[in-house]
């Protein structure tokens, strides 16, 4: 790989409540459909299937992870059925001003996703951004020894890093999830908080007020609109 590309910065940017408004447009629509999932091919009640829809989340950073090691569900089997989301393209929304700073950022740019690829590229089709990155990195893409290793799995993303020829530390991780930049903080990432459609969220669960989080160690910039990282980029 040239220099010049080596050198680059590499831009990873989450695609769910980071570039568009995946609390609204997705999310509880898949909280729906991977509860189904979970009752149709375990076997399980509504309660059971919840429990473990949380469970898993919080022990593996990902429900497909435990379905998979505890119960034998098959990736792509999963992925396909609980993403399929009919009505998707009439909910998604970004912000004009932030998706119109992407194509200004210097460096490579990718979509970093525990999201299959289907499902991101319908996304990005809907916002129109997809011709502005490098490529999309999708829950499929990030398979280590065998193993399924998404977000925030570190050594996935160290791997990463040299897939795209660069150092880690000349990546820098714009999340909205904070367990997954405190993972690429550990490998030698920089890491940006993406607060817009978390902050809009909350504010539209409890109206009035206002919403200051404190910003974790490993974090390097919060911000709540992407074009502030023209500056210095």
């Amino acid at each position: 790989m040239p220099t010049s590309t080596r050198s680059q910065r590499v831009w990873l940017f989450d695609l769910d409540d980071t570039l568009h408004d995946a609390s609204t447009a997705s999310l509880p629509h898949l909280h729906v459909s991977f509860g189904e999932y979970i009752q149709t091919h375990l076997g399980v009640d509504q309660a059971t299937s919840d429990a473990l829809r949380r469970r898993y989340w919080i022990r593996y950073g990902a429900t497909l992870l435990g379905l998979v090691r505890h119960h034998g569900v098959q990736a792509d089997h999963f992925l396909h059925h609980t993403h399929l989301l009919p009505g998707l393209e009439r909910r998604v929304r970004g912000h004009g001003g932030d998706l119109a700073a992407l194509w200004r950022l210097a460096g490579r740019k990718y979509i970093l996703t525990n999201a299959p690829e289907a499902y991101a590229r319908r996304v990005l089709r809907v916002l129109g951004i997809e011709r502005w990155f490098d490529g999309v990195i999708s829950i499929e893409d990030m398979h280590m020894f065998g193993d399924l290793r998404p977000k925030p799995d570190a050594r996935m993303l160290r791997h990463l890093a040299a897939r795209l020829g660069v150092t880690p530390s000349r990546c820098v991780l714009v999340e909205d999830t904070l367990e997954h930049q405190k993972s690429a903080r550990r490998v030698g990432m920089k890491t940006v908080w993406m607060q817009r459609w978390v902050r809009a969220a909350q504010a539209s669960r409890s109206p009035g007020r206002v919403f200051k989080p404190m910003r974790p160690s490993y974090v390097d910039r919060r911000v709540s609109c992407l074009r502030v990282l023209l500056r210095g980029a």
